[in-house]
Protein backbone atom coordinates (compact mmCIF):
# COMPACT_ATOMS: atom_id res chain seq x y z
CA UNK A 1 0.00 0.00 0.00
CA UNK A 2 1.68 3.73 -0.98
CA UNK A 3 0.39 5.20 2.22
CA UNK A 4 -0.11 8.99 3.97
CA UNK A 5 -0.34 8.42 7.05
CA UNK A 6 0.10 10.57 10.41
CA UNK A 7 3.82 12.37 9.39
CA UNK A 8 4.63 14.57 6.79
CA UNK A 9 3.89 13.89 3.21
CA UNK A 10 7.93 13.35 2.52
CA UNK A 11 7.94 10.58 5.13
CA UNK A 12 5.52 8.50 4.00
CA UNK A 13 5.94 5.46 1.74
CA UNK A 14 4.97 2.14 2.07
CA UNK A 15 3.06 -0.88 4.33
CA UNK A 16 2.98 -4.44 3.75
CA UNK A 17 0.14 -6.58 4.17
CA UNK A 18 -0.70 -10.44 3.90
CA UNK A 19 -3.37 -11.77 3.15
CA UNK A 20 -4.66 -12.43 6.72
CA UNK A 21 -4.07 -8.37 7.87
CA UNK A 22 -1.00 -6.45 8.93
CA UNK A 23 2.77 -8.18 8.96
CA UNK A 24 3.98 -9.32 11.77
CA UNK A 25 6.98 -8.78 13.61
CA UNK A 26 8.57 -11.49 11.89
CA UNK A 27 7.54 -10.39 8.54
CA UNK A 28 9.26 -7.07 9.46
CA UNK A 29 12.45 -9.07 10.20
CA UNK A 30 12.60 -10.89 7.08
CA UNK A 31 12.04 -8.01 4.70
CA UNK A 32 14.43 -6.12 6.35
CA UNK A 33 16.77 -9.19 6.04
CA UNK A 34 16.13 -9.50 2.24
CA UNK A 35 17.01 -5.35 1.68
CA UNK A 36 20.04 -5.50 -0.89
CA UNK A 37 19.68 -8.96 -2.01
CA UNK A 38 19.51 -9.59 -5.76
CA UNK A 39 16.14 -10.47 -7.05
CA UNK A 40 16.76 -13.10 -9.44
CA UNK A 41 12.63 -13.99 -9.86
CA UNK A 42 9.73 -12.65 -12.41
CA UNK A 43 7.24 -10.87 -11.23
CA UNK A 44 4.43 -8.84 -13.32
CA UNK A 45 1.72 -6.38 -11.18
CA UNK A 46 -0.64 -3.77 -11.86
CA UNK A 47 -2.79 -1.37 -10.18
CA UNK A 48 -6.12 -2.67 -9.46
CA UNK A 49 -9.16 -1.07 -7.66
CA UNK A 50 -11.03 -3.43 -5.17
CA UNK A 51 -14.44 -1.42 -4.49
CA UNK A 52 -16.41 -4.70 -2.50
CA UNK A 53 -13.49 -4.12 0.76
CA UNK A 54 -14.63 -0.75 1.38
CA UNK A 55 -18.29 -2.27 0.94
CA UNK A 56 -17.69 -4.86 3.33
CA UNK A 57 -15.84 -2.62 5.91
CA UNK A 58 -18.99 -0.23 6.02
CA UNK A 59 -21.45 -3.32 6.32
CA UNK A 60 -19.09 -5.05 9.12
CA UNK A 61 -19.97 -1.62 11.19
CA UNK A 62 -23.81 -0.95 10.04
CA UNK A 63 -24.69 -4.33 10.67
CA UNK A 64 -23.57 -4.22 14.11
CA UNK A 65 -24.38 -0.75 15.31
CA UNK A 66 -27.60 -0.22 13.51
CA UNK A 67 -29.35 2.85 14.96
CA UNK A 68 -27.05 2.93 17.91
CA UNK A 69 -26.24 6.73 17.30
CA UNK A 70 -30.26 7.62 16.76
CA UNK A 71 -30.30 11.07 18.19
CA UNK A 72 -26.41 11.98 18.27
CA UNK A 73 -24.71 14.89 16.46
CA UNK A 74 -21.20 14.38 15.66
CA UNK A 75 -18.69 16.74 13.40
CA UNK A 76 -16.64 14.42 11.36
CA UNK A 77 -12.94 16.30 10.31
CA UNK A 78 -12.57 14.95 7.08
CA UNK A 79 -8.98 16.86 6.10
CA UNK A 80 -7.62 14.89 4.02
CA UNK A 81 -8.10 10.91 5.53
CA UNK A 82 -8.86 8.51 2.98
CA UNK A 83 -11.81 6.97 5.50
CA UNK A 84 -13.50 10.55 5.03
CA UNK A 85 -16.54 9.74 3.37
CA UNK A 86 -16.69 6.11 4.68
CA UNK A 87 -16.84 8.02 8.57
CA UNK A 88 -19.67 10.32 7.61
CA UNK A 89 -21.41 7.30 5.38
CA UNK A 90 -20.97 4.88 8.73
CA UNK A 91 -22.19 7.53 11.06
CA UNK A 92 -25.14 8.59 8.96
CA UNK A 93 -26.05 4.82 8.46
CA UNK A 94 -26.40 4.66 12.02
CA UNK A 95 -28.16 7.10 12.80
CA UNK A 96 -26.36 10.09 13.93
CA UNK A 97 -26.87 13.63 11.98
CA UNK A 98 -23.44 14.38 10.64
CA UNK A 99 -21.43 17.86 10.09
CA UNK A 100 -18.71 17.31 7.28
CA UNK A 101 -15.89 19.90 8.36
CA UNK A 102 -12.85 21.17 7.01
CA UNK A 103 -12.23 18.74 3.93
CA UNK A 104 -8.90 19.49 2.46
CA UNK A 105 -7.30 18.57 -1.00
CA UNK A 106 -3.84 18.79 -0.22
CA UNK A 107 -2.25 16.74 2.70
CA UNK A 108 -3.16 17.28 6.00
CA UNK A 109 -0.76 15.10 8.79
CA UNK A 110 -2.83 14.67 11.62
CA UNK A 111 -0.88 12.81 14.89
CA UNK A 112 -4.10 11.61 17.08
CA UNK A 113 -1.93 11.05 19.76
CA UNK A 114 0.06 14.33 19.96
CA UNK A 115 -2.73 16.87 18.14
CA UNK A 116 -1.39 20.03 17.05
CA UNK A 117 -2.92 22.90 19.55
CA UNK A 118 -4.36 24.54 16.63
CA UNK A 119 -6.10 21.49 15.72
CA UNK A 120 -7.16 21.60 19.35
CA UNK A 121 -8.95 24.55 19.25
CA UNK A 122 -10.98 23.88 16.11
CA UNK A 123 -12.24 21.32 17.78
CA UNK A 124 -13.51 23.12 20.24
CA UNK A 125 -14.69 25.93 17.83
CA UNK A 126 -17.08 23.36 15.70
CA UNK A 127 -18.35 21.64 19.29
CA UNK A 128 -19.59 25.63 20.17
CA UNK A 129 -20.51 26.71 16.43
CA UNK A 130 -22.68 23.84 15.50
CA UNK A 131 -23.38 22.20 18.81
CA UNK A 132 -22.08 18.58 18.54
CA UNK A 133 -21.91 15.94 20.79
CA UNK A 134 -18.79 14.81 19.25
CA UNK A 135 -16.38 15.48 16.96
CA UNK A 136 -14.84 12.44 15.15
CA UNK A 137 -11.67 11.81 12.40
CA UNK A 138 -8.43 9.74 11.81
CA UNK A 139 -4.70 10.01 10.46
CA UNK A 140 -4.24 9.82 6.44
CA UNK A 141 -4.24 6.25 5.99
CA UNK A 142 -7.19 6.01 8.83
CA UNK A 143 -5.67 3.12 11.20
CA UNK A 144 -5.71 6.03 14.41
CA UNK A 145 -9.49 7.29 15.19
CA UNK A 146 -9.59 10.83 17.09
CA UNK A 147 -12.82 11.15 19.05
CA UNK A 148 -13.46 14.43 20.93
CA UNK A 149 -15.86 15.31 23.33
CA UNK A 150 -18.38 17.57 23.18
CA UNK A 151 -16.44 20.24 24.76
CA UNK A 152 -14.00 19.62 22.28
CA UNK A 153 -11.65 17.87 24.52
CA UNK A 154 -10.03 15.03 22.68
CA UNK A 155 -10.10 11.06 24.60
CA UNK A 156 -6.77 9.46 24.18
CA UNK A 157 -6.48 6.90 21.73
CA UNK A 158 -5.45 4.29 25.32
CA UNK A 159 -8.78 5.51 26.60
CA UNK A 160 -11.00 5.07 23.61
CA UNK A 161 -9.43 1.30 23.34
CA UNK A 162 -10.30 0.42 27.27
CA UNK A 163 -13.63 1.82 26.39
CA UNK A 164 -14.00 -0.04 23.43
CA UNK A 165 -12.39 -3.42 24.71
CA UNK A 166 -14.95 -2.76 27.92
CA UNK A 167 -17.99 -2.74 25.37
CA UNK A 168 -17.00 -5.96 24.01
CA UNK A 169 -16.62 -8.08 26.31
CA UNK A 170 -12.72 -8.62 25.86
CA UNK A 171 -10.85 -10.59 29.08
CA UNK A 172 -7.27 -9.85 27.68
CA UNK A 173 -5.84 -6.61 26.62
CA UNK A 174 -2.37 -6.68 24.21
CA UNK A 175 -0.82 -2.88 24.41
CA UNK A 176 2.13 -1.48 24.53
CA UNK A 177 3.96 -0.20 27.53
CA UNK A 178 3.04 3.16 27.05
CA UNK A 179 -0.59 2.59 27.33
CA UNK A 180 -2.28 4.20 30.09
CA UNK A 181 -2.03 1.58 33.13
CA UNK A 182 -5.87 2.20 34.63
CA UNK A 183 -6.67 -0.85 32.54
CA UNK A 184 -5.06 -2.63 35.65
CA UNK A 185 -7.44 -1.50 38.20
CA UNK A 186 -10.78 -2.39 35.74
CA UNK A 187 -12.18 -6.04 37.14
CA UNK A 188 -13.11 -6.56 33.16
CA UNK A 189 -10.10 -7.84 32.63
CA UNK A 190 -8.10 -10.42 33.09
CA UNK A 191 -4.87 -10.29 31.71
CA UNK A 192 -2.48 -7.41 30.27
CA UNK A 193 0.55 -8.34 27.96
CA UNK A 194 2.44 -4.94 28.00
CA UNK A 195 4.56 -4.65 24.67
CA UNK A 196 7.16 -2.76 23.14
CA UNK A 197 5.44 0.11 20.40
CA UNK A 198 4.63 -0.58 17.42
CA UNK A 199 1.41 -2.53 16.11
CA UNK A 200 3.30 -5.69 14.75
CA UNK A 201 4.55 -6.53 18.77
CA UNK A 202 0.74 -5.79 19.76
CA UNK A 203 -0.31 -8.79 17.07
CA UNK A 204 2.47 -10.60 18.10
CA UNK A 205 1.28 -11.10 21.79
CA UNK A 206 -2.63 -11.21 20.64
CA UNK A 207 -1.26 -14.21 18.13
CA UNK A 208 0.95 -15.90 21.23
CA UNK A 209 -2.49 -15.38 23.35
CA UNK A 210 -4.34 -17.35 20.92
CA UNK A 211 -1.89 -19.76 20.15
CA UNK A 212 -2.38 -20.87 23.36
CA UNK A 213 -6.38 -20.24 23.82
CA UNK A 214 -7.99 -19.96 20.28
CA UNK A 215 -11.36 -18.66 22.12
CA UNK A 216 -9.49 -16.27 24.32
CA UNK A 217 -11.26 -13.50 24.30
CA UNK A 218 -8.16 -11.04 23.28
CA UNK A 219 -8.20 -6.82 21.74
CA UNK A 220 -5.07 -5.04 20.90
CA UNK A 221 -4.59 -1.54 21.10
CA UNK A 222 -1.89 1.14 20.92
CA UNK A 223 -1.84 5.03 22.40
CA UNK A 224 -2.85 6.14 19.45
CA UNK A 225 -5.73 4.60 19.36
CA UNK A 226 -5.41 2.34 16.33
CA UNK A 227 -7.84 -1.28 17.69
CA UNK A 228 -7.28 -4.97 17.21
CA UNK A 229 -10.07 -7.73 17.47
CA UNK A 230 -8.89 -10.97 17.81
CA UNK A 231 -12.32 -12.53 18.70
CA UNK A 232 -15.74 -12.59 17.38
CA UNK A 233 -17.75 -9.71 19.35
CA UNK A 234 -21.01 -8.59 19.26
CA UNK A 235 -22.54 -4.95 18.85
CA UNK A 236 -26.28 -3.53 19.82
CA UNK A 237 -27.44 -5.23 16.72
CA UNK A 238 -24.86 -7.86 14.96
CA UNK A 239 -22.19 -9.86 15.31
CA UNK A 240 -18.42 -7.99 14.40
CA UNK A 241 -15.77 -10.66 13.29
CA UNK A 242 -12.34 -11.07 14.31
CA UNK A 243 -9.92 -8.06 12.29
CA UNK A 244 -6.39 -8.66 13.28
CA UNK A 245 -5.09 -4.72 11.78
CA UNK A 246 -5.39 -1.48 13.75
CA UNK A 247 -8.90 -0.08 12.93
CA UNK A 248 -10.68 3.19 13.08
CA UNK A 249 -13.78 2.56 13.09
CA UNK A 250 -14.23 0.23 15.98
CA UNK A 251 -12.99 2.25 18.70
CA UNK A 252 -15.38 5.58 17.46
CA UNK A 253 -18.56 3.39 17.13
CA UNK A 254 -17.92 1.71 20.35
CA UNK A 255 -17.62 4.51 23.00
CA UNK A 256 -20.10 6.80 21.09
CA UNK A 257 -23.06 4.27 21.24
CA UNK A 258 -21.52 3.35 24.77
CA UNK A 259 -21.86 7.15 25.69
CA UNK A 260 -25.34 7.38 24.06
CA UNK A 261 -26.63 4.19 25.99
CA UNK A 262 -25.18 5.84 29.31
CA UNK A 263 -27.16 8.76 28.44
CA UNK A 264 -24.10 11.42 29.86
CA UNK A 265 -22.29 11.93 27.08
CA UNK A 266 -18.88 10.86 26.11
CA UNK A 267 -17.09 13.25 29.18
CA UNK A 268 -18.92 11.26 31.40
CA UNK A 269 -18.41 7.59 30.26
CA UNK A 270 -14.14 9.02 30.71
CA UNK A 271 -15.19 9.81 33.77
CA UNK A 272 -16.27 6.38 34.75
CA UNK A 273 -12.88 4.74 34.27
CA UNK A 274 -10.10 4.88 37.04
CA UNK A 275 -8.61 7.98 37.55
CA UNK A 276 -5.24 7.73 35.32
CA UNK A 277 -4.32 10.38 32.58
CA UNK A 278 -1.61 10.22 29.99
CA UNK A 279 -0.14 12.54 28.33
CA UNK A 280 2.22 12.66 24.94
CA UNK A 281 4.25 15.24 23.10
CA UNK A 282 6.76 15.18 19.91
CA UNK A 283 9.69 16.93 19.30
CA UNK A 284 9.88 17.03 15.73
CA UNK A 285 13.65 17.24 13.31
CA UNK A 286 15.92 15.23 15.71
CA UNK A 287 17.65 12.42 14.26
CA UNK A 288 17.28 9.32 15.63
CA UNK A 289 20.90 8.60 16.45
CA UNK A 290 20.98 11.91 18.28
CA UNK A 291 17.62 10.37 20.67
CA UNK A 292 19.33 6.98 20.81
CA UNK A 293 22.55 8.66 22.53
CA UNK A 294 20.34 10.52 24.66
CA UNK A 295 18.37 7.79 26.06
CA UNK A 296 21.56 5.60 26.45
CA UNK A 297 23.25 7.56 28.25
CA UNK A 298 20.28 8.50 30.77
CA UNK A 299 19.57 4.65 31.43
CA UNK A 300 23.06 3.53 32.03
CA UNK A 301 24.65 6.95 33.58
CA UNK A 302 22.53 7.23 37.24
CA UNK A 303 24.07 10.54 38.05
CA UNK A 304 22.77 11.73 34.51
CA UNK A 305 19.35 10.48 35.34
CA UNK A 306 18.93 11.76 38.80
CA UNK A 307 20.12 15.16 37.37
CA UNK A 308 17.94 15.10 34.81
CA UNK A 309 14.58 13.90 36.97
CA UNK A 310 15.74 16.04 40.02
CA UNK A 311 12.49 17.33 40.10
CA UNK A 312 10.64 13.91 40.47
CA UNK A 313 11.37 12.48 43.59
CA UNK A 314 12.76 8.98 44.02
CA UNK A 315 12.48 6.11 41.20
CA UNK A 316 10.53 3.29 42.12
CA UNK A 317 10.95 0.89 38.61
CA UNK A 318 12.49 1.16 34.96
CA UNK A 319 11.21 -0.53 32.36
CA UNK A 320 13.49 -0.86 29.19
CA UNK A 321 10.48 -2.51 27.06
CA UNK A 322 11.22 0.45 24.91
CA UNK A 323 12.97 3.40 25.31
CA UNK A 324 13.51 4.31 28.51
CA UNK A 325 10.28 4.47 30.95
CA UNK A 326 10.77 5.57 34.62
CA UNK A 327 8.03 5.57 37.42
CA UNK A 328 8.43 7.18 40.59
CA UNK A 329 7.82 6.74 44.00
CA UNK A 330 5.20 9.48 43.58
CA UNK A 331 3.00 7.34 41.23
CA UNK A 332 4.35 9.76 38.08
CA UNK A 333 5.78 7.86 35.13
CA UNK A 334 8.37 9.69 32.67
CA UNK A 335 8.77 7.72 29.13
CA UNK A 336 11.41 8.98 27.01
CA UNK A 337 11.68 7.37 23.12
CA UNK A 338 12.88 8.14 19.72
CA UNK A 339 9.97 7.91 17.01
CA UNK A 340 9.58 4.35 14.92
CA UNK A 341 9.04 5.90 11.61
CA UNK A 342 10.43 9.44 11.76
CA UNK A 343 12.83 12.01 12.88
CA UNK A 344 11.22 12.46 16.25
CA UNK A 345 11.92 12.13 20.01
CA UNK A 346 8.48 11.38 21.96
CA UNK A 347 7.92 12.12 25.05
CA UNK A 348 5.38 10.37 27.69
CA UNK A 349 3.38 11.26 31.27
CA UNK A 350 1.25 9.74 33.18
CA UNK A 351 0.17 10.15 36.42
CA UNK A 352 -3.33 10.52 38.47
CA UNK A 353 -3.87 14.04 37.52
CA UNK A 354 -4.92 15.44 33.99
CA UNK A 355 -3.35 18.79 34.67
CA UNK A 356 -0.07 17.14 36.46
CA UNK A 357 0.19 14.56 32.92
CA UNK A 358 0.24 17.87 30.60
CA UNK A 359 2.67 19.76 32.95
CA UNK A 360 5.07 16.66 32.73
CA UNK A 361 4.95 16.53 29.26
CA UNK A 362 5.32 20.08 28.76
CA UNK A 363 8.33 20.29 30.97
CA UNK A 364 10.19 17.31 29.61
CA UNK A 365 9.59 18.24 26.37
CA UNK A 366 10.78 22.01 26.60
CA UNK A 367 14.05 20.09 28.69
CA UNK A 368 14.46 17.87 26.36
CA UNK A 369 14.64 20.36 23.21
CA UNK A 370 17.09 22.84 25.36
CA UNK A 371 19.36 19.82 25.37
CA UNK A 372 19.44 18.39 22.33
Amino acid sequence: MVTGSHIPADRNGLKFYVLGGEIAKRDEEAITAALGQVWLGEAQGAITQESKALIRYRDRYVGAFAHALSGMRVGVYQHSSVARDVLVDVLEATGAMVVPLARSEKFVPVDTEALDPGVRDMLSGWCLEHGLDAVISTDGDADRPMVADATGRVVPGDVLGALTARALGARTLCTPVSSNSMIDAMPEFERIERTRIGSPYVIAAMEACLAAKPEERVVGYEANGGFLLGFEAHGPSGPISALMTRDCLLPILAPLTAAQQQGGGLAALSASLPSRFTAADRIKDVPIDRSKAFIATLTHDWVARQSFFKNMGPEAELDLTDGLRVHFDSGDVIHLRPSGNAPEFRIYAEANDERRAEFLVRLYSDLVSGMM
